[in-house]
């Protein structure tokens, strides 16, 4: 099975692009999960006849939004984080919204585990939303993979808006304590760690450097690899032994932020 994770950053967008189709002729993936759709699914003009579609967009118009393409029909398609845990948790709405209502989370039961999408909030560039990802979000999110693998394994993976380690971004002193590299959301990486999920990238890559997900606009960024790891694909540890490969595609376009892969046998 081949899982692939792409923050497309609008589908629209990069399906104008000409890059969208060619992209899953490449890679060839099972199960594509997407983030940062940026529409609704009656608003794509993807057209992939081999897959179903399962979309979670944004009550707001052209923002935010995950789906997930399997080519297998799914047994369970859930929604979002469980009303349970929003309320457990407190997740309630900010000046930028109610971060559940904003198209974060789908997951999918392919049968055999559980294959989720999710697009991190960000804490922003004044940290407003700090708080929320490291004392809501963040847990609230966790406890949710944990009971879903209760049921069979979990595979999830997109956009988690956190560099972990400084080897995951080209300036780690330089952006200590800025949204995306300070203490608390690196923590919330931590305890994903602590709690049994697998870095799948750095599982098979500890030491690799240079290896990075997303890219500034600014001062040719992507041209000169200065980047961040940003994008994840995590997965029960009991599927470690199924872990055949991993790779970041910064080879395919179309975004600010390029597919990441990961194939089990």
């Amino acid at each position: 099975m081949r899982i692939v994770s792409w923050n497309v950053n609008g589908i629209r967008a990069v399906h104008t692009k000409g890059v969208f189709t060619p992209f899953v002729k490449k890679l060839k993936p099972d199960i594509i999960c997407l983030q940062e759709t940026k529409a609704e699914q009656h608003q794509s003009p993807v057209d992939l006849p081999d897959y179903e579609e399962f979309w979670n967009s944004a009550k707001k118009k052209g923002y935010s939004g995950v789906a997930i393409f399997t080519k297998q029909t799914p047994a369970d398609v859930k929604f979002g984080l469980p009303e349970d845990l929003v309320k457990k948790y407190g997740i309630g709405p900010d000046k930028f919204g109610h971060p559940n209502e904003e198209g974060r989370v789908i997951a999918v039961d392919t049968g055999k585990l559980w294959v989720v999408s999710v697009y991190t909030p960000n804490a922003k560039g004044g940290l407003e939303r700090l708080a929320l990802r490291h004392k809501q979000w963040d847990p609230a999110f966790l406890e949710y993979m944990k009971r879903l693998e209760e049921e069979k394994p979990v595979v999830f993976c997109g956009d988690l808006n956190v560099a972990h380690c400084p080897i995951d971004l080209e300036h780690p002193k330089q952006n200590e304590g800025e949204h995306g590299y300070t203490t608390e959301e690196r923590e919330g990486i931590d305890k994903i760690i602590a709690a049994g999920f697998v870095d799948t990238f750095r599982e098979l890559y500890p030491d690799k450097a240079k290896q990075y997900t997303w890219w500034s606009h600014w001062s040719n960024a992507r041209a000169r690899n200065i980047g961040w790891r940003i994008d994840y694909i995590f997965a029960s540890k009991k599927l470690k032994k199924h872990i055949k490969s991993a790779a970041i595609h910064p080879d395919i376009m179309g975004s600010d932020h390029c597919p990441v892969s990961l194939d089990l046998a």
